[in-house]
């Protein structure tokens, strides 16, 4: 919008216009977490191959930041805005003065309960009860905890519904107890370490497994099992993190739920770009209607993940997510490709 009126100012004073490349504006919620990395340069790549150009900023977990972040990539002219969202219901306003200046607006990876965005993620309903799937089988019977993602975070309670789906029969059936569960602020580790210590001494120690949302919240609780002495405790993940998929080749974590940020943050960029160009989201491919469990229906497009157990450890190098050295540092006679 920005770089339409300065077009048309140039047009009424007679001046040359020359067109612009496009450019996208990206506003990170919190740019420290490792997967965000991979996703920015997944990002930056399919820009380039169209041609348009990368500005961003971190908002460093405060939602305040990322409302004057966004501000900041409109005043530098950006053509499309792809927000991580920090909390879903305070970058709204963002959306809205983005939307009034006709720039459209993609909701990555974290739901924005707003039917101007578009938004782009996982089946993360499918991820959490892959995670579920994997724990459970690993332990059918016994003491669970569940660490839960943010509670700004709407991913977090479809993480909770997916894992809620696998484990109500074996609830019911009186096999499993969930004995403690708790929100990770910001998805730290450090808070998740500190949850699972709580809950751990609340417990006398007497837990069999935990269903932990992502790497991070993962990497907490398994700190805080070892600081216990508690090895072999079934432990999910997601993301596909590299030191979690060491940890599943050393047997201290179950399952990291791999989705591939590089096809995110690719189809990311490329749908920035075609939105940027007028393309309408109802013709982008892959696109449908999809309605929250809070009621807001905006157009959406789901990646399927896919759950990395010991089992299957070589689909993340034989794809070059991690290299055969990464994957088994510290590994002795492990799983393949560690064996």
């Amino acid at each position: 919008m920005y770089k339409t009126l300065l077009a048309s100012a140039a047009i009424t004073l007679g001046l040359a216009v020359t067109a612009s490349a496009q450019t996208v504006g990206v506003s990170w919620s919190n740019f420290q977490e490792e997967r965000w990395k991979t996703d920015e340069a997944a990002i930056k790549s399919a820009l380039e191959a169209a041609g348009a150009s990368y500005v961003s900023a971190d908002a460093q977990s405060s939602s305040s930041k990322q409302l004057s972040d966004v501000e900041s990539l409109m005043a530098q002219g950006v053509d499309a805005l792809i927000i991580l969202a920090q909390d879903t219901q305070a970058i709204i306003p963002a959306v809205e003065a983005a939307a009034n200046e006709g720039v459209p607006v993609i909701a990555y990876d974290r739901l924005i309960e707003d039917s101007r965005a578009f938004y782009l993620t996982f089946d993360n309903v499918e991820v959490g009860r892959m995670q579920a799937r994997a724990v459970l089988d690993a332990a059918p019977e016994g003491n669970y905890v569940m660490i839960k993602g943010s509670p700004t975070d709407p991913n977090a309670d479809f993480l909770r519904g997916g894992q809620q789906e696998v484990l109500q029969e074996a609830i019911d059936s009186g096999k499993i107890t969930i004995v403690g569960e708790a929100y990770t602020d910001g998805w730290l580790p450090a808070n998740a370490q500190r949850n699972m210590e709580q809950i751990l001494t609340a417990n006398d120690n007497k837990v069999d497994a935990v269903v932990a949302s992502n790497d991070g919240t993962a990497g907490g609780a398994v700190a805080a099992l070892t600081a216990q002495g508690l090895d072999g405790i079934p432990v999910s993940g997601q993301d596909g993190d590299h030191a979690a998929l060491n940890r599943v080749a050393r047997g201290t974590q179950t399952v990291s739920v791999w989705k591939d940020a590089r096809e995110l943050g690719k189809a990311a960029g490329e749908i920035a770009v075609q939105l940027a160009g007028d393309t309408m989201a109802s013709d982008i491919e892959g696109a449908a209607e999809w309605t929250s469990p809070a009621g807001t229906t905006l157009w959406a497009k789901f990646l399927e993940p896919v759950p990395i157990t010991k089992d299957n450890l070589e689909t993340v190098v034989d794809a070059g997510w991690i290299s055969k050295d990464a994957l088994c540092q510290g590994v002795s006679g492990g799983p393949a490709p560690c064996n």
